[in-house]
């Protein structure tokens, strides 16, 4: 969500807003998603809560923004270069993934838990977060599939589901989220 526009006054307070995505951040990965309130996020950015509502309707557009911005610091949408295979894209970007991951995992996992308890949040998290995600890893193999590098016979969209629901079971239940996974479900998706 994008900021609402100025009806006058002050204009936004970049600070504040980064602040406040940070606090809000950071709030969800010690406690979970439930037992953050507005308040605190306001409090812990150090910022009055009106300013927060000046920037975001709800506590769930605040922290998917922030989720969203910081994932895409790490893992910008896979691009065709010119020498370089589907594969090596492919374990590229969900390398980018993982190591975000690995950093904001029991942020991510909060969301999830969340998610499972507020059927509104849920559909935000999944319009926001989970879709773009598997959109990009989609392109991808569609793009491969153009290139003669997937079989025809292959469903990209079906495909982008098991890479994720791989690499989402893995985070959820401790295990390893890193390289070596983002090298074998590339390895997997790709044999021929």
């Amino acid at each position: 969500m994008t900021e609402k526009p100025a009806s006058g006054g002050r204009p936004p307070n970049e600070q504040a807003s980064a602040a406040l995505k940070a606090a809000a951040l950071r709030l969800v990965s010690e406690k979970g998603y439930a037992k953050v309130s507005i308040a605190e996020i306001a409090k812990a950015a150090g910022v009055a809560r009106q300013t927060l509502y000046n920037r975001w309707n709800t506590k769930a557009d605040l922290v998917l923004e922030a989720m969203f911005e910081e994932t895409g610091r790490y893992a910008a949408e896979p691009l065709d270069q010119a020498g370089e295979s589907c594969r090596a894209q492919l374990e590229a970007f969900l390398a980018q993934v993982f190591t975000h991951l690995s950093q904001d995992g029991d942020t991510v996992c909060a969301l999830i838990a969340a998610a499972q308890q507020d059927a509104s949040f849920r559909a935000a998290f999944f319009r926001r977060f989970v879709r773009p995600r598997e959109e990009m890893v989609t392109t991808l193999l569609r793009r491969a599939q153009t290139q003669g590098k997937l079989a025809q016979d292959r469903n990209p969209e079906m495909l982008s589901t098991f890479i994720h629901g791989a690499f989402w079971y893995r985070l959820l239940n401790g295990q390893p989220v890193n390289a070596g996974l983002a090298r074998d479900i590339a390895a997997e998706v790709f044999t021929r």
